[in-house]
């Protein structure tokens, strides 16, 4: 029953997400997507059929699986690209296709795929909503092969987000979490010290917001990443995603709100992604941002002479430094290959390749072997992140997270675009979550 209430309405999202954008941005959406798989395909001698999850047999003997993620091609996934190609070299038996979709539309298609049938038989999973996918029945319990496999070890918060009800889904991929880069030069220059509080934030953002450059870039899109973003605030204010009409949640709120109603933070970022977010830092339009590690890549093209570093996200004055767990889980699909796929994923979870293929993309180690502050010991920027992330707090794990999230990113909008004042928007929030849990 549970599971038909979480498919039925995850279908409904879908549905509201197609309308909102119009059939024919959807439409654009899946043939690229599509096409971009097609062209990968085409390009591999041995590319596997992707009609289903259930793995083929090729010419020479090999059963050839799918696997499906939405790291971008020109930066985190060409190294996934990578690890594929080293594993498909590395013995005989299988043969992993690697596809890649846009994240939304890699989401909506496990929505679909487990109606119609047609999932792959692996892929990945952004680890706030593992617990909803589970939940629709997308993915395979495995948790009798994890029992039984001798080299299993990972931290119990990522883990965890791979729960659903007591029984194990999929295994953690690679985490991340948030931090504040700084433009070194331009703080320098105004002769301001690395905020570590909201009050030393906001005089630093006064000092250096000019008519070409704000303070602070953050992304307050309204989706997943707009409440990831807004997660560290929340916290460090003693808020709580169970309460937010408590006076720490309504105090997070507000004081993001005064930065943009200042001019410190652009009323753009109700539009931005963390990647845009980015592009304001890279180009000087912003001095600061919010963002995580997977950005350095893409700082590293778009402004190679930049120097910059990396700090803690400015705490409440009253408060704790805060910050959220974010990152991956791999899983099996249903009606996969299960014993090729658990191969593979168990292969690129292990704990040298969890390391390899974690430090290339941005990503920390989720397992419990891997010390990442002794990986990251040489790399200023990476090490601090690696100092937060054994303090970084989940999101969920549940089952109804994105419903919880939409609430709390919709909420964000509504008090940044002006529409409601934070009591009422953080009341209409609240009340959302409440009929969530009394389904």
């Amino acid at each position: 029953m549970k599971k038909s209430i979480a498919l039925l309405t995850a279908l409904a999202m879908v549905a509201g997400t197609l309308m909102a954008c119009g059939s024919s941005t959807a439409s654009t959406s899946g043939e690229k997507a599509t096409e971009a798989a097609g062209n990968t395909a085409a390009e591999n001698e041995n590319a596997a059929s992707t009609d289903s999850g259930s793995g083929t047999t090729s010419a020479d003997g090999r059963t050839e699986i799918t696997f499906w993620h939405y790291m971008s091609e020109d930066k985190e996934g060409k190294y996934v690209n990578q690890a594929v190609e080293e594993f498909n070299n590395a013995q005989d038996e299988i043969y992993v296709t690697a596809q890649y979709l846009p994240r939304d539309e890699l989401m909506k298609q496990y929505t679909i795929g487990v109606v119609s049938g047609e999932l792959p038989d692996c892929g990945m999973v952004d680890n706030p909503d593992h617990n909803s996918y589970a939940s629709m029945g997308v993915f395979e319990d495995i948790t009798d092969l994890y029992n039984s496999w001798e080299d299993a070890s990972f931290m119990e918060g990522s883990i965890n987000s791979c729960y659903y009800e007591g029984k194990l889904y999929g295994l953690p991929w690679g985490n991340n979490c948030l931090g504040l880069f700084y433009n070194k030069e331009m703080l320098d220059a105004a002769g301001i010290a690395v905020p570590t509080t909201w009050s030393e934030l906001e005089a630093a953002c006064e000092k250096l917001t000019t008519d070409t450059c704000k303070g602070l870039a953050i992304s307050a899109i309204g989706n997943e990443e707009g409440t990831f973003q807004y997660m560290p605030w929340l916290l460090s204010s003693g808020g709580s995603v169970t309460d937010l009409t408590s006076e720490g949640s309504k105090e997070s709120m507000s004081y993001l709100y005064g930065l943009i109603e200042k001019g410190y933070i652009s009323r753009e970022c109700v539009n931005w992604t963390q990647a845009d977010a980015e592009k304001q830092f890279a180009a000087g339009q912003a001095a600061m941002m919010i963002n995580g590690p997977w950005q350095f890549s893409g700082l590293a093209d778009d402004a190679p002479d930049l120097a910059y570093g990396v700090a803690k996200v400015p705490k409440a004055d009253n408060g704790e430094y805060a910050s959220v767990l974010g990152g991956e889980n791999v899983a099996i699909c249903t009606g996969a290959n299960v014993e090729a796929s658990w191969k593979f994923l168990t292969w690129i979870t292990s704990k040298e390749k969890s390391q390899d293929i974690c430090k290339s993309i941005g990503r920390f180690s989720p397992r419990a072997d891997v010390n990442v502050q002794e990986m990251f010991a040489d790399d200023p920027l990476s090490s601090v992140f690696a100092e937060v992330m054994p303090s970084a707090q989940s999101r969920g794990p549940s089952p109804d997270w994105p419903e919880i999230s939409a609430a709390i990113y919709t909420a964000q909008q509504e008090v940044f675009t002006g529409q409601k004042d934070v009591d009422t928007a953080m009341t209409d929030a609240q009340a959302k979550i409440d009929a969530i849990g009394s389904k």
